[in-house]
Parts: C-alpha cells; structure tokens; sequence
C-alpha cells in the first residue's frame, strides 16, 4: 500500500463506503508477510515511497514467483532486478503481468501509464559505452518504474568526446542524471563539468584486467575533481535510479 491508496481508504471511511472493520482488515495487511523463505515488507512503499524490489540473483524462479505472486496481491508496481533469462523465462510464463527486461535483467510487472508518470523533471540515464548499457537499463527500467520519464543518452564515452556534445541539450533539460562509466570511469566527471544538475556516477565492471572488476572506476570517481558527483556501488545501476527518483520528488 502507497500514501494514494491509504489515503483512499481513509476517504471512504470517511463517507462511510468503508467500513472501520474492513478498513482494519486492510491495514493488517501492512505487516510482514512469512513465506518461510522470505519476509516481506508490504509497508515500505508508505514509510519510504518506493515499494520493495526483490532481488533476484540466487533466488530461484520459483522463490522468485511466490514473492511477486504475495506482493501482486496488492496494489502497486512490483519489480525484481538481477534476474537471468533462464529464470526471466520461467516467471513471465508462470505469471500473466509480468513482463522480463533482458538487457536490464528484470520482471516488472504494473508499470506505470504514460499518463501516470511525473509531468515536471526528467531523469537522464547516459551510458559511456555500449558494453555499459546492461547497468544503464537497470537504472532506466526502476526510474520509470518509480514514476519517472527517462531520457536514454547511450554511448557517448569519453574515447568520442564530440558525440557528448551533441547531446548537451537533452542533458541540461533533466532534472538528474545517473552517468554509468566502466574502465576508467571518466564520463561522470566531464559530464559533471558541463551541466550544473546533480550526478549520480555508477561504475561498471567493465574494463580489461587492471579495472579491477570495477574498482579502478569506483575509485577514479571516488576521487573525482568535478564537484557535485554522488557515487554508488560498481554496477549499482538500480540503486542510483533509486537516489535520482528521490532528487526528482
């Protein structure tokens, strides 16, 4: 249950269309719900506006449904990130409402309308190379999933400064922008010199050996000379949609 939907019910116990007995009922149904495997936490879209995301990497498909199927039970988007295509597969063809992202590795199911998304500010995900995109559509996919319209600016690496540029009117028209880099991890920094919004750098664990799986990246931008960069983990793309939906509030 979402602020929207308490308040809802509120109203109508209000008017007296609800009862205060079955809107008790309904509010029981924020507590925690033991699958024995998993405990879910159904409140946590009204204490921090973002509902719970199940993470899907050594889960397996079947643990996977159960946990969508309890919170599908409820009204609201329902997503879960870091899902194999084996695994993608047996989901949506074991449930109807969801749909499996491939590239961002992910089950989504009631995703917002168009008309339901966020009509001011605008999240920009920019991606330096294509072999990046992978953590970059993960940070699209939960932005617009949390309500938000997304601008996708992909391959636009530092190795072809020009093709920045060219882009720099769509950067300035978002509100924030999450920057997603791997081998050295430059492109958040000189984006962060050209637009004065906030940037949420993620580094990815793209890069031959002495990227160090990332972590040349993580901390090339950790000590990063552009102001105005916030940093999250290497390949953290759901993460970082998650701090720019809360900038973009």
């Amino acid at each position: 249950m979402d602020k929207t939907a308490l308040e809802s019910l509120l109203q109508h116990v209000k008017s007296g269309t609800c009862s205060v007995e079955e809107a008790s009922k309904q509010l029981m149904r924020l507590s925690a719900d033991p699958l024995g495997y998993a405990c879910l936490d159904h409140h946590r879209c009204l204490r921090t506006g973002r509902p719970e995301v199940v993470y899907g990497e050594n889960k397996s498909g079947a643990q996977i449904c159960g946990i969508m199927r309890s919170m599908l039970e409820r009204p609201g988007v329902v997503m879960a990130t870091r899902v194999d295509a084996e695994k993608g597969r047996e989901v949506e063809n074991a449930i109807a409402e969801v749909h499996y992202f491939p590239e961002a590795r992910m089950l989504v199911a009631r995703p917002p309308e168009e008309g339901e998304l966020r009509e001011e500010g605008m999240v920009a995900v920019v991606s330096a190379g294509t072999s990046d995109m992978g953590v970059a559509e993960e940070a699209r996919v939960t932005a617009w999933c949390l309500g938000n319209r997304v601008d996708s600016i992909y391959d636009v690496g530092v190795a072809g400064i020009h093709r920045l540029y060219a882009c720099l009117d769509r950067l300035q028209e978002a509100r924030v922008l999450v920057v997603v880099a791997g081998m050295e991890g430059a492109l958040p920094s000189v984006v962060a010199g050209l637009v004065a919004k906030p940037i949420i750098a993620v580094p990815t664990s793209v890069g031959y050996g002495t990227g160090l799986g990332g972590l040349a990246a993580l901390l090339g931008l950790l000590n990063s000379c552009s102001p105005g960069i916030a940093v999250v983990n290497i390949d953290n793309g759901f993460g970082a949609a998650c701090v720019a939906d809360a900038i973009n509030r």
